[in-house]
């Protein structure tokens, strides 16, 4: 049984250690430093697992894909996938930005049916880690 849920105040500090994890294997361009220091709470929205267990999570803002975390020894198992269906057809999700030297990321998105729509050389916070914004195709449903 597949379940996604909003995520119980209780739940940060494991959802914290998922979010270090997953940067960890993803954003290699961040420092320890700076992985310490972005460490942003959007009450996230978790997939649990036969056991009741976050393994992943997603936040949406404004219909804006904010942050997507799965726990790195779970990737490429369908729950990224799963968190973002779970965005768009449920919290009307359409866009998002990911780090351009975030390869993996950008390359689900894409999986997704997402598309790039344009690019900043900067990210939120004025760092120079340059993000691609990205928005659902149209006539995309998503459905897997």
């Amino acid at each position: 049984m597949i379940m996604i849920r909003l995520a119980n105040p209780q739940e940060y500090p494991h959802l914290t250690e998922i979010w270090q994890r997953s940067v960890r294997a993803t954003h290699d361009f961040l420092s320890e430093q700076e992985i310490a220091r972005l460490k942003v709470y959007v009450a996230p929205y978790v997939w649990l697992d036969n056991h009741m267990l976050p393994q992943g999570f997603v936040g949406v803002v404004a219909q804006r894909i904010e942050m997507l975390f799965v726990e790195p020894d779970l990737r490429g198992q369908g729950i990224g996938r799963q968190l973002v269906n779970f965005a768009v057809t449920e919290l009307a999700a359409r866009e998002l930005d990911v780090n351009q030297q975030n390869p993996q990321g950008t390359g689900f998105y894409l999986s997704m049916g997402f598309v790039v729509t344009g690019r900043s050389a900067l990210d939120a916070q004025g760092n120079p880690y340059p993000l691609l914004h990205m928005r659902l195709a149209e006539g995309e449903s998503n459905s897997g």
